[in-house]
């Protein structure tokens, strides 16, 4: 796991070794890490890793049992005391929305701000519902709203109270895919402007990637790397992370010294050294970005799927039964099933770690 140094600035969110559960069950264990103001960070992984639980403890829902909690310097968790969630200074918007049915569009809104003055309230209001492109829906109710339009007004109710920090649980799930990829451009859009820093929980990859600037990929209520998505995808830290972060697959290889791969794709060299001896067996892990279609290359495999996704297609090529692996070409190069293609590694980055 990787944690910026925290000589750069004073960080905004500060986790220091947290643990928390429920009852005698330990979820989240010895995690750590820090986000800068106005960064947007990501909690990501597999259903059941624990990501949902941190951000119950963020929020002050879950007491923690080992570690801290620290906001702008300033501890909310601690073992034993958890301030409220209501003095916490962070929003929140969950996976339902949680709208109230009964109430308008600048109601909802201006819930959280219900002890200001009329005119500041109103005001406040006028500027989120702009904010969030709702300014003509100020009247109507939340049953009169599409999915995309209840997650907008939820947004903006979260920001009315100007929170230090926005917790966004799973917030796009409900929406159809090509409506969430918009969305989650235009929360993140929103959040920029405002300098508000936020935490998403998701096991969208795409949508982690799209809106933040620092990922956590969990796994078994611990933090296998937290870094920018870049790194995550070309550095893995291990081999969890290796195979969850983008797709591609594993084949078998030999070391050849310590910055390249025998396999039955030829000689693999990539851009960073390693200390196992000669000789050692390995898993290589290739992605479909890391193959090209050459009509010179000796390297012939056999196609074995396809799957057409209009401006490209994904191959899985078959070398023997020990090594398949897949390949993403324009939909031009049309391949058929069964035929043998010309293609060659052009991995820059060489992801590899002893055999399992």
């Amino acid at each position: 796991m990787t944690t910026p140094n925290s000589s750069v600035a004073p960080w905004l969110l500060e986790v220091k070794n947290l643990s928390c559960g429920y009852g005698d069950v330990s979820v989240v264990k010895n995690v750590t890490f820090a986000l800068g103001q106005g960064d947007i960070g990501c909690l990501l992984g597999p259903s059941g890793c624990g990501k949902s639980t941190m951000l119950r403890a963020l929020a002050g829902f879950l007491p923690i049992t080992e570690g801290e909690i620290l906001l702008e310097s300033t501890p909310i968790s601690l073992p034993g005391r958890t301030m409220p969630p209501e003095k916490r200074r962070i929003g929140m918007v969950f996976q339902d929305y949680a709208l109230f049915p009964h109430l308008t569009v600048a109601n909802n809104v201006g819930f959280g701000l219900r002890h200001q003055p009329q005119a500041d309230r109103r005001q406040k209001v006028g500027e989120l519902l702009k904010l969030v492109h709702l300014q003509d829906l100020a009247n109507q109710y939340p049953h009169e709203l599409s999915g995309g339009q209840q997650q907008r007004v939820a947004l903006a109710r979260a920001l009315a109270p100007e929170p230090t920090l926005i917790l966004l649980d799973e917030p796009f799930s409900n929406l159809d895919a090509d409506l969430r990829r918009r969305l989650s451009l235009d929360v993140r859009d929103i959040l920029k402007t405002l300098g508000i820093s936020a935490i998403l929980v998701t096991h969208d990859q795409q949508e982690a990637f799209a809106m933040c600037d620092q990922v956590a990929v969990l796994k078994d209520g611990k933090i296998q790397q937290w870094d920018v998505p870049y790194n995550l995808y070309h550095e893995p830290a291990n081999r969890f992370v290796a195979g969850f972060v983008g797709q591609g697959g594993f084949i078998p290889g030999i070391a050849r010294g310590h910055d390249a791969i025998i396999s039955e794709l030829g000689v693999i060299e990539g851009n960073r050294a390693y200390t196992w001896p000669e000789g050692t067996l390995v898993d290589v892990l290739i992605r479909p970005d890391d193959i090209v279609h050459d009509p010179d290359s000796d390297l012939r495999p056999k196609v074995v799927e396809k799957t057409f996704a209009g401006t490209s297609t994904l191959y899985r090529f078959r070398v023997s039964e020990d090594t398949e692996f897949e390949a993403l070409f324009r939909s031009h190069l049309d391949f058929h099933l069964g035929e043998h293609v010309p293609v060659r590694v052009e991995a820059d980055h060489l992801i590899a770690f002893p055999r399992a």
